[in-house]
């Protein structure tokens, strides 16, 4: 394998450390044990990139603790010389395996020729928050995986800084979660299982304003008349912010979005009934992006006017 220390590939489908990483598929072998699995190229270029990131700043060992071990095949290795060598250069173990095995570990039909063993990513809420971000997504009873991945991947590309699951969320390191944040996971301050009514007075005193997105309230407030008011540096978007989003089915109780500082909902200009979650998240979360981004662009244009 190039650029992969020797060794024998492992080729016992059967043997107890492919079924103790095929089991991390499922919570309870992963709570057990800390870890979880990132399978694709994908997924583990950008946990091996975070590993050394982590080893740049806090030591030798820092990203052998966030990746465990990669495992891939000689096909896998010899596609992606990029993630083995930068496995290697963060001092992440690589091991070879057959394709059999590599098939045996994965949750997938097709992982690629590679797959990263990962310590779980969530971590408390100050820690999240510190230092504070301008933007943060916070689900609220998401239960679907791929939904909570995509939004994951949408608030990443958006600029957000964290992403909070309230309690009875989906599991972030569910395998299909993993893979719908196309590696997302690793670039985000990401926490689990929070109280609502906790996590909000977290955001606040941060200095981020609450934004429930509501579609179906009629009082709410309309996301196209925030953008103008952003436009003029004033108004909910100008600022930090957290956006709240509910259930798929069910959106928001009453009593989440009265922990909101206001709630929003997007327009819709066309004949569709609704947006599904996670195209809605993204349409706020570069809602709120833009409206920062305007927001700095007055405020530089202003002080070179007066300068």
């Amino acid at each position: 394998m190039p650029g992969v220390p020797g060794g024998d590939a492992l080729s016992n489908p059967r043997s107890e450390r492919v079924r103790a990483v095929r089991a991390l598929a499922g919570r309870s072998a992963r709570l057990r044990s800390g870890t979880f699995l990132a399978e694709g190229p994908q997924a583990v270029r950008e946990a091996v990139l975070e590993a050394a990131r982590l080893r740049a700043g806090g030591g030798a060992d820092a990203g052998a603790a966030l990746v465990r071990c990669v495992y891939a095949t000689d096909d896998g290795a010899s596609r992606h010389r990029d993630v083995i060598g930068a496995a290697l250069a963060a001092g992440v173990p690589v091991r070879r395996c057959t394709e059999e095995v590599l098939a045996a570990m994965a949750d997938t039909l097709t992982p690629q020729g590679l797959l990263a063993v990962c310590a779980l990513v969530s971590r408390p809420l100050p820690d999240a928050l510190s230092p504070a971000p301008a933007l943060v997504a916070v689900l609220s009873q998401v239960r679907d995986p791929g939904n909570a991945g995509t939004v994951l991947r949408a608030a990443d590309a958006a600029g957000a800084g964290a992403v909070v699951l309230t309690r009875g969320s989906v599991d972030v390191h569910n395998p299909k979660c993993v893979r719908s944040t196309a590696g997302s996971l690793f670039h985000l301050g990401v926490v689990e299982d929070a109280d609502p009514a906790a996590a909000v007075a977290a955001l606040r005193a941060a200095g981020l304003v609450v934004l429930a997105a509501d579609g179906g309230d009629p009082a709410a407030l309309d996301l196209d008349d925030l953008l103008d008011d952003a436009s003029a540096g004033r108004g909910p978007l100008a600022g930090p912010a957290a956006w709240v989003f509910g259930n798929e089915a069910h959106g928001l109780a009453e009593d989440e979005r009265a922990l909101a500082d206001a709630v929003v909902r997007v327009p819709l200009h066309g004949r569709a009934e609704s947006l599904n979650l996670a195209t809605a998240a993204a349409v706020c979360l570069y809602a709120s992006a833009r409206g920062q981004r305007r927001r700095g662009a007055a405020t530089a244009a202003a002080a070179g006017s007066s300068a």
